[in-house]
């Protein structure tokens, strides 16, 4: 699957010039920009840097025909299609999306690893979305990533702090960070782990184990640097808070007992912790040495067992059973007398129940005319939820 891309273009300023002819990509995710920029440059000689989602042909990703806002260093030689764009202010647009957005944040980025020492001869757009903006910068000592995100991730260099001073070796090495979302994070060799087998995924659950052990002492620092609070109750009103502009019916029993399911979780026995958030083997790059786990920015404080949830939700019941089996006995052994296996049955429909909420939190964020990378999860996950409520509790 590919996608079919128009360029709608204006410049520093934010005047528009016209749109591109429309052209292929390959790649079929909609935040993914690099071919798009390639190929703007390879076709049109011109210089971009893509801002935002217009418009789409479909309801979601991936793929179809995908019109995007680019900013670019100078009019192209070629004719330019006028076209009509809304180019007026959104409050919930992210400042990498508006003109001039990321020539600040590079020039940022830029200066960060000067002041390190580092000479920056070259950038290359990766990434962006309502999420995040991804840019690589490469020097003469190496690579570097700039990740901007939004204010609901923005903990996310706390996160990363916290882990630098606990596991070094286990952690992104972050170079700098300011207050308004932006980081830059030293390349990590190897590749993300899509792929990776159940015994890799084992090696992940054990040395997150360890590092959920660490976090588990220091919750009170985790807390006081920003990182949201999920905890038991917390987790609760927050979810019903985020899913209130939603349809609940399917549901509405589980929400009815989430407290009372909350409380039997907290039971079970296990310390509230450092939980990742989304850990699927795509969030751990590795390279055969050294496996380092990613993207924090959904990182809370809060039950352990969300995160062994999410690295086993794609497998088979008959492949997840020996992950799940070997994180039962890691807890079991480290906190005598928890009930690890009844905590991960509680909290199995509270998994994409809260899944949903992050997701209509993302809606709520985010202006519309990003809605489509979203609109459909929220529903999906409400389903999921429910559908898992009803297999656990007919089991």
């Amino acid at each position: 699957m590919s996608r079919t891309v128009t360029l709608v273009l204006v410049d520093a300023a934010g005047r528009l010039l016209g749109a591109l002819p429309p052209y292929d990509v390959p790649e079929p995710w909609w935040q993914q920009v690099g071919a798009i920029v390639d190929e703007a440059h390879r076709r049109y000689g011109v210089e971009v840097a893509v801002l935002r989602l217009l418009t789409a042909d479909r309801p979601e990703p991936p793929g179809g025909h995908l019109t995007y806002l680019a900013e670019a260093t100078a009019p192209p030689a070629v004719p330019l299609a006028p076209v009509s764009v809304d180019l007026a202010p959104h409050p919930l647009r992210a400042p990498w999306a508006e003109p001039g957005g990321p020539a600040g944040s590079l020039a940022w980025a830029t200066a960060e690893l000067n002041r390190l020492g580092r000479t920056v001869t070259a950038v290359a757009q990766h990434r962006t979305w309502n999420l995040s903006a991804i840019w690589r910068l490469d020097g003469d000592r190496g690579s570097a990533w700039l990740k901007q995100v939004p204010p609901f991730f923005r903990h996310e260099a706390a996160v990363l702090r916290w882990l630098t001073a606990a596991a070094p070796d286990t952690t992104p090495t972050l170079l700098a960070a300011d207050d308004t979302g932006r980081i830059l994070l030293d390349h990590i060799p190897g590749e993300d782990r899509y792929a990776a087998d159940p015994a890799e995924r084992a090696a992940i659950a054990a040395d997150h184990h360890g590092l959920q052990l660490r976090a588990a002492a220091d919750v009170t620092a985790l807390l006081a640097a920003g990182v949201p609070d999920l905890r038991g109750p917390t987790l609760a009103g927050w979810t019903r808070d985020r899913l209130a502009p939603h349809d609940l019916s399917v549901v509405a029993d589980l929400l009815a007992g989430l407290d009372d399911r909350l409380d039997q979780v907290r039971d079970c026995g296990l310390p509230d912790t450092l939980v990742h958030g989304d850990l699927h083997p795509g969030n751990v790059r590795g390279d055969g040495i050294r496996r380092t786990v990613i993207d924090w920015g959904d990182a809370f404080v809060g039950h352990p067992a969300f995160d062994i949830l999410r690295l086993t939700e794609t497998l088979d019941p008959a492949t997840a059973a020996p992950l799940l089996d070997a994180w039962v006995a890691r807890w079991q052994a480290d906190v005598p007398g928890s009930d690890p296996r009844r905590a991960v049955d509680l909290l199995r429909p509270v998994a994409p129940l809260r899944m949903a909420a992050v997701y209509a939190m993302f809606l709520a964020g985010i202006e519309p005319s990003e809605h489509p990378y979203h609109v459909h999860d929220v529903p999906a996950c409400l389903k999921q939820a429910a559908q898992t409520q009803g297999a656990t509790s007919t089991s």
